[in-house]
């Protein structure tokens, strides 16, 4: 695997798709079976919001699920390079992360579950994949590179931050920011209000049920995916699409409308390589939400909030200031 402008950790993280290909659609996989599981216990929300995984300091984690009297949760943990499954009783099991088929990665998995008293039946079929190879039979998906791996996840942890604070500006309907395991993206979606028309489906190895429930009201969505660029790429689409959404005006310059995709598109290179990597991916994310707010009409006043707006109860931020390596305040 080969990385290019890897430098500080302050820095955005580089990892061109084509040179961790391999790692990463084994990576969807474990993923997924990690979804799944969630989803096998989990009380349906809206849109599917209960089966999703969250960015940690760590990894990707699914967040407590419950299992009849107690809990359980479930880490992809990309520093140590493990899967960590721990329970409310206090007992934990790990799998670890490695070049080896994801037939023996879900083998694993199910085993330690059911060692920690855990009975999860799951779909064993990805979804939204094309072929669908099931998980105890899947042997193609083999590699693992943690380098790779690591700066994917570091990759999510920046979009995870920049996303987390355009998400405190909506005071209306919005989702958490969170790893959608179908496509493999990271997202954040506001909603007007509104009901939408239902949606016609047509994923791969997906119920179109599935995205009925999804899209089920009127949506502005942006997130992230290792797709649709040389590094990645941050998306902006909205459901229905509004007249005139392709021809809105929207920022960075680098940001473009891709009719293949229905959306906009702003390459990860594009942000990284940014004087201000920030600014850059907020101007994609309120501009491009604002393309579908304007032009669908929706009422901006009562969705929209200064997350600032009660800084007199808030706590001064103390300065940094180092002296000699052994004061800080």
């Amino acid at each position: 695997m080969t990385t290019s402008h890897i430098g500080s950790r302050r820095a955005w993280p580089r990892l061109r798709v084509d040179d961790w290909t391999e790692t990463r659609d084994t990576v969807h996989m474990w993923t997924q079976i990690v979804g799944k599981i969630r989803l096998s216990q989990s009380p349906l929300l809206n849109h599917w919001w209960q089966v999703t995984l969250y960015v940690t300091p760590r990894g990707l984690t699914t967040g407590t699920i419950p299992h009849r009297g107690g809990s359980f949760d479930l880490e992809l943990d990309f520093v140590e390079h493990h899967l960590r499954v721990r329970t409310s009783a206090g007992e934990q099991r790990f799998v670890g992360l490695s070049s080896r088929p994801v037939a023996d990665f879900y083998s694993e998995t199910m085993s330690a579950l059911d060692d920690l008293g855990i009975d999860v039946v799951i779909d064993v079929r990805p979804n939204e994949v094309d072929p669908a190879v099931p998980f105890p039979q899947d042997r193609v998906h083999a590699t693992y590179d943690p380098e790779a791996a690591q700066l994917f996840w570091r990759q999510l942890v920046h979009a995870d931050r920049v996303m987390g604070e355009f998400r405190s500006h909506f005071v209306g309907k919005v989702s958490p920011v969170h790893f959608f395991w179908g496509a493999m993206d990271l997202a954040c979606t506001r909603f007007s209000g509104r009901e939408a028309p239902e949606h016609p489906g047509g994923a791969p190895n997906c119920g179109d049920w599935v995205m009925v429930e999804g899209y089920s009201r009127e949506l502005s969505s942006a997130g992230f995916w290792p797709g649709g660029g040389e590094e990645g790429a941050f998306y902006a689409y909205a459901y229905p699409e509004p007249e005139g959404f392709a021809d809105y005006p929207v920022g960075p310059d680098a940001a473009y409308y891709s009719v293949e995709n229905r959306q906009f598109l702003l390459p990860y290179e594009a942000v990284a390589e940014a004087e201000d990597p920030d600014r850059a991916l907020t101007e994609f994310l309120h501009t491009t939400y604002r393309a579908a707010a304007d032009l669908g009409g929706w009422d901006r006043k009562s969705l929209e909030d200064d997350p600032h707006r009660w800084p007199q109860h808030r706590a001064p931020r103390r300065p940094l200031h180092v002296d000699g390596g052994e004061n800080q305040t």
